[in-house]
């Protein structure tokens, strides 16, 4: 088992890293020539090639998703608790550096209209928190404990790990940053009530909506 473990989980990165490279290439070569409305469609969808790999081998191993992190009690709470989480993270990591002085590093947007927020609200959650969340605190996760039974070796290694993948668009920089992110949320899943995977998919992309929100409002 601890061998199937290592296999897939060298398989998920691989898929991973492939998925982001195909995504990338989408994003810069293909979608820039389709119009607006369906370009916003497929921007989200390529997000979705990351899952392609991990649900393959959750079909094949039998892996359901209640044993990665779903489950269907108390739903407006898992909601509130994700709402919550973003707003917190929220504040201590966007808002308070920004009024510090920090926002160039906080990050930057073009956005003008409500419309373009509202997108970004929407790829960033139904996009990006939704197939990082399944894949790193999901999947991943459920394998590095089923390898090692550790927990703390399970965050350390999904974190480290949700943190390279970053590295395709970022600097060394944001790579750690994204990967004590990824730590906390980890973290949230374990340690507080009613925090499920649907709970980190609605802090992960709230909180990434507000940044863009934040950086153009104040």
């Amino acid at each position: 088992m601890k061998q199937k473990g290592i296999r897939n989980l060298i398989f998920t990165v691989a898929g991973v890293f492939l998925s982001l490279m195909i995504a990338m290439y989408l994003n810069q070569n293909i979608f820039p020539t389709i119009s607006l409305l369906p370009r916003m469609g497929l921007l989200i969808a390529a997000q979705w090639i990351m899952l392609i790999v991990p649900a393959i081998l959750m079909k094949s191993d039998g892996t359901t998703l209640s044993s990665i992190g779903f489950t269907k009690q108390n739903i407006s709470a898992q909601i509130v608790v994700g709402m919550l989480i973003a707003l917190i993270m929220s504040l201590v990591l966007t808002i308070v550096p920004i009024l510090l002085g920090l926002k160039e590093m906080v990050g930057s947007t073009q956005y003008t209209q409500p419309w373009q927020y509202a997108y970004d609200f929407a790829y960033k959650t139904l996009g990006v928190a939704l197939t990082e969340e399944v894949v790193f605190r999901g999947y991943i996760f459920k394998l590095l404990v089923g390898i090692k039974k550790s927990t703390s070796f399970a965050i350390a290694v999904s974190s480290i790990l949700f943190g390279l993948i970053h590295v395709l668009n970022g600097g060394i920089i944001q790579c750690v940053i994204t990967a004590l992110i990824g730590a906390v949320y980890c973290v949230c899943r374990l340690k507080i009530k009613n925090c499920s995977l649907l709970s980190l998919i609605i802090a992960h992309g709230v909180y990434d909506g507000l940044i863009t929100l934040w950086v153009g409002i104040l």
